[in-house]
Order: C-alpha cells, then structure tokens, then sequence
C-alpha cells in the first residue's frame, strides 16, 4: 500500500493501492470527515490513476486544495 502526506486538509494521510494495469484497487484517508473521504474513495476505486488524478486535481476547499486536490497529488507522483 503506496502512503502519501497530506497537506492543508483535515487527512493527515492517504494511503492506496493500485494494480499493475494501473487501477486503483483501495483508497483509504486518515482523519478528515469519514462519510465524504469514504464517498471519494468508493467513487475513485476501480478507476484507472490517470483518470482519476486528472478529474479531481485543482478541486479547492480551502488553504487552495482538498481532499481530492491532494488525492490527486498522491497519484500524480505514481505516474
């Protein structure tokens, strides 16, 4: 499982795992609000890194990122 710090968000941590077709299998956030990091990580999980790192990259809540802005971080340095 591939682990990522966070930064400007109430997760202090990603962690995820993808497959070798680049897939993404498991999404799990550590801290934050669960119901919505647990929505994301069912709505990213079996979708290909690329797609999903493009789609939510930029989202901003505050401090200028997000939840999913920095998920997309976390994928971005995979690829």
């Amino acid at each position: 499982m591939e682990s990522f710090k966070t930064s400007g968000i109430c997760a202090k941590e990603i962690k995820f795992d993808i497959n070798d077709e680049g897939i993404i299998e498991k999404v799990e956030f550590i801290g934050g609000c669960n119901g919505n990091l647990a929505g994301i990580a069912a709505l990213v999980e079996g979708n290909k890194v690329e797609d999903v790192a493009n789609k939510l990259e930029g989202i901003a809540c505050r401090n200028g990122t997000s939840c999913p802005d920095q998920l997309s971080k976390a994928l971005k340095e995979l690829i």
